[in-house]
């Protein structure tokens, strides 16, 4: 089982709570599991923290808000979020803005509240879905609905 958790390890990096849930779900006993993760934690092979950090790289990466991030990482079993401040959350809200509308202008308020649940999904909050329409009626984009 120590090789499976290795193997597991050395193709992304892993919760302790989803590498114990996975090493189960492939008929290990329990404790046996419990000792394995253990020892990974002790020797730095496993790491929530790195983990974290890893985990919220992809995730802005692929375009989502800091509030969809924290609730993937507390399913995953990770209670403290590492700070999610350092990004620079109006940026990547223009830029997921952008890839998906262009520089197009919501046709209306039904438009624009579609836009705003998209954003919404993906984790942005409403603060800054505002912002963002602010920013937009100030550059000619849109027009300010609130």
């Amino acid at each position: 089982m120590l090789a499976a958790c290795l193997r597991y390890l050395s193709r992304r990096e892993y919760g302790r709570a989803e590498l114990r849930q996975k090493l189960l779900s492939r008929g290990y006993p329990e404790s046996l599991v419990d000792e394995v993760v253990a020892d990974a934690v002790r020797d730095g092979l496993q790491s929530d923290a790195r983990f974290a950090e890893s985990f919220v790289r992809g995730r802005v990466g692929k375009g989502y808000g800091s509030a969809r991030i924290q609730r993937e990482l507390r399913q995953r079993g990770i209670g403290d979020a590492p700070d999610l401040k350092e990004w620079d959350w109006e940026a990547q809200i223009d830029k997921v803005y952008r890839k998906k509308y262009g520089d197009t202008l919501p046709d209306g308020l039904p438009e624009r509240a579609s836009r705003e649940r998209f954003l919404l999904g993906r984790g942005f909050g409403h603060d800054d879905i505002r912002q963002l329409f602010r920013r937009l009626a100030r550059r000619g984009l849109a027009q300010p609905d609130d």
